[in-house]
């Protein structure tokens, strides 16, 4: 928006203090819910296919949910497709596949409102469908 995110943070910081004045920062820090979240993992993949995978990938899970396929044991609620796929589960844990904009691979992330095991499920659940295309390479990290 041309502007500074550093503002826009401490506008709307200003703006919950001032909506919840009987409470500090510290307070409205410790309302947030706990989520578990992965790093930002890319495994690799080359710069010719990676929007391909991500639309494979992309159909995979559209195709899961049609049929009523469950990923990581869990139904798919929902899966926004702006920029890659992510695909939100009935508990509200979500996994982001999507291609890097200026290196060959692919971006994943994970997070879970429920716990850190149901967030490792999750990932292993996207990985096993990430794994379904062979261009897909090693992740630069791994939870």
């Amino acid at each position: 928006l041309g502007y500074d995110d550093g503002l826009v943070t401490a506008l709307a910081v200003c703006a919950m203090l001032d909506a919840n004045p009987t409470m500090s920062m510290a307070d409205l820090y410790r309302d947030l819910p706990k989520t578990w979240g992965t790093p930002t993992m890319s495994p690799h993949c080359g710069d010719e296919v990676k929007y391909d995978v991500v639309a494979r990938v992309t159909a995979d899970f559209e195709a899961m949910r049609i049929a009523g396929d469950r990923l990581g044991g869990h139904a798919i609620d929902s899966i926004v497709t702006v920029n890659g796929a992510r695909v939100t589960c009935d508990d509200g844990t979500w996994g982001l596949v999507r291609a890097s904009s200026n290196k060959p691979e692919l971006v994943v992330v994970v997070e879970s409102p429920v716990s850190d095991a149901r967030m490792r499920e999750m990932f292993a659940a996207v990985d096993a469908v990430l794994r379904r295309n062979s261009e897909v390479g090693q992740y630069n990290q791994t939870i």
